[in-house]
């Protein structure tokens, strides 16, 4: 329609919590498709003068890749070098995150040839949201891409409300992997929803990749903003889908209702 305006949305990561294990610091870290993410270590040495004696792996359920090591991008990571680069205190910077970005990535420290202290790694999650128009009817798809199986809860807030308790009047989905509200309807008049949340929590995280042995159990949130702006429209239907990257997509159920004109 004529007066719709675009739909803006941001999201927010929240690194929230990170352990230790026997020999590797865990991190999590959620970002959206598209943006760039710092991703840090915690092990680095001080004295180096190009991140030489640093080395970045990335690993996922696939197969394991060196991205980084003597001072520059290696080249087993040639088809994405040009997203790459370490910062001066041996960050690693991925520009354009998409998708294929999802899994592990450890950083280890040098010295002499010697590995210096525990590896530090970061699981990276990729939030993707999507807007699609069908005349007056507006759907907005949000995913979660991560590397492993299915072990989040979601539920939506409304302007920093619990959906469930403090909107009763709408009425909301909600299963393992994913939420979603039944309907939001606008005519005109009506004010715009200007923010909705979606609150991911990671209900069994151990902390194992591959390579490293299991840790404690974590809670993660993954904060994702929805930014509605100057909304006039007739139906606005919400998916939430979480999937896991090589795998299927999941929505458990949508649930739709059509405001009065």
């Amino acid at each position: 329609m004529s007066e719709f305006r675009r739909i803006m949305m941001s999201s927010f990561l929240m690194l929230l919590l990170h352990f230790t294990a026997a020999d590797m610091k865990y991190y999590f870290h959620t970002v959206r498709a598209g943006d760039e993410v710092t991703l840090p270590s915690d092990n680095v040495i001080h004295d180096q003068d190009k991140c030489e004696n640093t080395t970045w792996t990335f690993s996922d359920s696939r197969s394991s890749v060196r991205l980084f090591e003597d001072g520059q991008i290696h080249k087993a990571a040639k088809a994405k070098s040009d997203r790459l680069r370490v910062t001066e205190n041996c960050s690693l910077v991925i520009k354009n995150v998409t998708e294929e970005d999802v899994g592990l990535y450890y950083c280890r420290q040098f010295r002499s040839g010697e590995q210096q202290d525990p590896d530090s790694g970061v699981y990276l999650s990729v939030v993707t949201m999507t807007e699609h128009q069908d005349n007056d009817e507006v759907t907005l798809d949000c995913s979660v891409s991560t590397d492993g199986g299915c072990e989040h809860s979601v539920k939506w807030l409304l302007q920093g409300q619990d959906v469930v308790k403090d909107h009763r009047d709408i009425k909301t989905s909600q299963s393992l992997c994913s939420a979603s509200p039944s309907v939001l309807s606008y005519t005109t008049g009506t004010p715009p929803i200007h923010e909705w949340t979606s609150e991911n929590n990671n209900n069994k995280e151990t902390g194992q990749d591959r390579k490293h042995p299991e840790g404690p159990a974590l809670w993660r949130v993954i904060m994702v903003s929805v930014g509605l702006a100057a909304l006039i429209i007739s139906v606005v239907t919400v998916h939430i889908w979480t999937r896991t990257k090589g795998g299927k997509k999941r929505m458990r159920k949508n649930l739709e209702k059509t405001g009065e004109p």
